[in-house]
């Protein structure tokens, strides 16, 4: 069996392969935790894609990050300009990836571009779960290991190390900030006069329009959490959300503090161990707030909660009910799930967990 395998084994060199997405990786950290927790004489690499870097960077059980610049590569050859640089960079993560021989890797990305690096490398074992898709499951040399995709992201996972033989205890999942990004989030919060009040995070923005809410509830949200419950607003994202949220501050009576393409992602993550609570769409930085103890309200439309819901306890997912919903759909006609969520619905969310403070 697989898990007597890996179990007998002295694993002293481990690699981990989650490629991306943000949120995705935050969900693997967890797993880490665990996997050092039961080895902690092992040395740990990590092989992502540029995009999520950030989180794992300065992680303590990490010992090797390898980064893939996959999508970068692809734009250049798209363009058709850079070739003989995309092709040196390819040959440069091709002899990290084969610079050690791994006890284990860990395909916990199971699509075909993490199978192929994961068939590049030397491990004597090399595991991955059940239901990999665009033939992941062939560069694997022990047998997939059963998971339910029913299940949380998180979940499925821990899984996984339960698999290796290993104990699963409460793992925090945390993403690692520096000093400096605190004296920074300082700055920028306390230097635009919030004060000791209460401090609500807002991300209105997601990748799927579906996913989206009305930019003026964002705002009669704000208004009303700073009127009614003395709080001080700070709206986070990326630079392209500015002038979304530009617009949803005009709509304000009060003023909010604005975040968005200000904060790197570790900048992020320590804002939010500083906020009360963020309401969110369905999005990287929930999972991020998520991680760093930050309480969420989470408006869930066409995807699914139990899925990729905040992950933890003392949070908030707020569904219209509707009967279509999940439908996973990026475009709809109407989008009544996310319609039909009202400012009370997201305001009560917020005075309870207040409340709980």
């Amino acid at each position: 069996m697989l898990k007597t395998v890996v179990k007998m084994q002295a694993l002293k060199k481990i690699l981990i392969v989650k490629l991306s997405s943000i949120g995705d990786v935050v969900h693997s950290l967890p797993f880490l935790e665990v996997l050092k927790e039961n080895y902690p004489q092992s040395t740990i690499d990590w092989l992502v894609e540029r995009e999520a870097f950030e989180v794992l960077n300065g992680h303590p059980a990490i010992d090797r990050i390898i980064v893939s610049g996959r999508k970068a590569w692809q734009k250049g050859l798209f363009n058709g300009a850079g070739c003989l640089s995309v092709l040196r960079e390819a040959m440069d993560l091709l002899k990290q990836i084969r610079q050690s021989r791994y006890d284990l890797v860990v395909d916990l990305q199971g699509l075909l571009k993490s199978g192929v690096l994961v068939g590049i490398s030397r491990g004597e074992s090399k595991v991955g779960m059940a239901g990999a898709r665009e033939g992941a499951g062939l560069f694997l040399n022990k047998s997939p290991i059963p998971v339910s995709y029913e299940q949380h992201a998180v979940d499925r996972y821990l899984e996984v190390a339960k698999h290796m033989g290993c104990s699963v205890t409460s793992a925090k999942g945390a993403i690692p900030f520096f000093e400096s990004d605190r004296q920074r989030v300082n700055e920028y919060i306390y230097g635009n006069g919030s004060g000791i009040k209460p401090l609500i995070a807002i991300n209105p923005m997601a990748r799927w329009e579906t996913k989206l809410w009305e930019p003026e509830r964002f705002a009669s949200l704000a208004d009303r959490l700073i009127e009614d419950l003395a709080c001080s607003i700070v709206f986070t994202g990326g630079s392209k959300d500015v002038p979304i949220i530009d617009n949803i501050s005009e709509m304000m009576k009060n003023r909010p503090i604005i975040l968005a393409g200000k904060t790197s992602l570790k900048e992020l993550a320590c804002l939010y161990t500083m906020c009360e609570a963020l309401v969110t769409t369905d999005t990287g930085p929930m999972h991020i707030a998520a991680a760093m103890g930050c309480g969420v309200i989470a408006l869930f439309g066409p995807t699914d909660p139990l899925r990729t819901g905040p992950y933890g306890q003392g949070h908030e997912v707020i569904r219209s009910g509707i009967e279509c919903s999940p439908c996973f759909k990026k475009k709809c006609d109407h989008c009544t799930c996310m319609k039909d969520i009202t400012v009370e619905m997201c305001f009560d969310s917020v005075r309870r967990i207040l409340n709980k403070m």
